[in-house]
């Protein structure tokens, strides 16, 4: 408590206007704490590849990454979540920064903005920690792409990373470059490293739409760096439609992905080990999309212990489903896609992919369905994609991947209960 004096004789006017300014602006500050719920995640990816995966770990030192992200919801401030997973040592990061995306590996000129971290410019996270930085004020526009520039000091050993990212990203030539306009490019990487989501402050208390799944949701097989990704289309769709509530999309897949084990250690944790982190962790999140098993099935039938059973599948399912529902979280069970003509396509398999489905379609333990089977499959040979809609019989591209959010049914999202 502060002593009680008299305001009348020991404060002049002056004074009080000026305590009633920063009262005032003490309001707004408060309005983006971390705790406020307007915050929302706008964009984020999974930490795959494992460091036993046999991966040359590549180390980073004295060089900058700009890592290029797509927005799905706006916001009047930000805040960046990074992740040392899977690294083999603390990890510096000596400065970061956030831009508006240009071209390439260029930034707007004028919109670069530090990013702190307990007011401070630079941080380690510790072995397998997580850290966020402090809000920032940045005007974050929908359906945009953000620069997001990171300085490593000390030689990194392996990084954290989503590692197939279908967006071109880069690594510099020696120096902090993290508020260059124009980087100064060594090479071009594939994968988000260390960063793990974008949260925005959204004064409509957006929520968050997690969709979650393997490499078809990952959108490999879109264009690189061109958002043509099937949760990308989805984003644009509900932006456009003013009749539903306004959301964010955000990506939880990673390729070669399984509900139930670990097919190679490129391909991350299994679903249900990740989910914690790569769901349930983020931000403001009130619905998800669930999309996988097809790796459960396809991989499984070259695996010593024999082709997954739909029961293991769906007993993976249900547990998610639980621990989504004791957050709040509506769980939307998705169709898997045809797979025949795919290089790990059996007959036996195929047989398990409809008893899945038909578990998505009809046991009713989903809050709702999207059939992306139906979105995609060759009527004329209903367990292929449709020939203009794939190259390799198993991912969708930028056509197929549009087909899919197009058949998406959004009365699935106007009831906010």
């Amino acid at each position: 408590m502060y002593p009680r004096i008299s305001l009348r004789k020991s404060i002049t006017p002056l004074i009080l206007i000026l305590l009633a300014g920063i009262s005032l602006s003490g309001v707004g500050l408060q309005a983006q704490e971390h705790s406020d719920q307007r915050w929302v995640t706008t964009w984020s990816t999974s930490p795959s590849t494992l460091p036993d995966s046999g991966d040359d770990p590549a180390a980073i030192e004295d060089q900058t990454l700009r890592l290029i992200v797509h927005t799905s919801v706006g916001g009047s401030s930000v805040r960046l979540r990074f992740s040392n997973l899977h690294g083999d040592r603390p990890m510096l990061i000596g400065s970061t920064t956030v831009a508006l995306h240009s071209e390439g590996s260029s930034i707007q000129t004028g919109s670069s903005k530090g990013v702190s971290f307990g007011g401070e410019p630079s941080i380690t996270i510790p072995l397998g920690a997580v850290v966020i930085s402090d809000p920032l004020a940045f005007d974050v526009p929908e359906l945009s792409n953000l620069g997001i520039s990171l300085y490593l000091p000390e030689a990194s050993g392996f990084l954290t990373a989503h590692a197939l990212s279908n967006q071109i990203n880069y690594i510099s030539a020696a120096g902090n470059h993290t508020t260059s306009t124009n980087l100064p490019v060594a090479s071009e990487t594939p994968a988000w490293n260390l960063l793990t989501a974008i949260d925005v402050f959204n004064s409509n208390e957006v929520t968050a739409i997690a969709t979650v799944g393997d490499s078809i949701t990952d959108g490999w097989g879109s264009t690189a760096s061109a958002n043509q990704r099937w949760p990308n289309h989805f984003a644009r769709r509900l932006s456009a439609d003013n009749s539903t509530a306004e959301f964010a999309v955000i990506n939880a897949g990673i390729s070669g992905n399984r509900v139930t084990t670990e097919g190679s250690s490129r391909f991350g944790q299994n679903l249900q080990a990740r989910f914690e982190r790569d769901v349930l962790a983020l931000s403001n999140v009130s619905h998800m999309v669930l999309m996988e098993g097809i790796n459960d099935i396809g991989m499984s039938s070259g695996d010593p212990g024999g082709l997954v059973s739909a029961s293991t599948v769906i007993a993976g399912y249900k547990q998610l489903i639980t621990r989504a529902h004791t957050h709040g979280i509506k769980v939307i069970g998705a169709t898997l896609t045809p797979y025949e003509g795919a290089g790990y396509y059996t007959p036996e398999g195929e047989v398990v992919r409809q008893t899945v489905n038909n578990f998505i379609r009809t046991s009713g333990e989903f809050d709702g369905v999207i059939d992306f089977e139906k979105a995609v499959q060759d009527p004329a040979n209903p367990s292929r994609i449709l020939p203009s809609f794939t190259e390799d019989n198993l991912h969708p591209n930028d056509a197929g991947y549009k087909a899919m959010a197009d058949v998406i049914d959004l009365d699935l999202f106007r009831l906010a209960d």
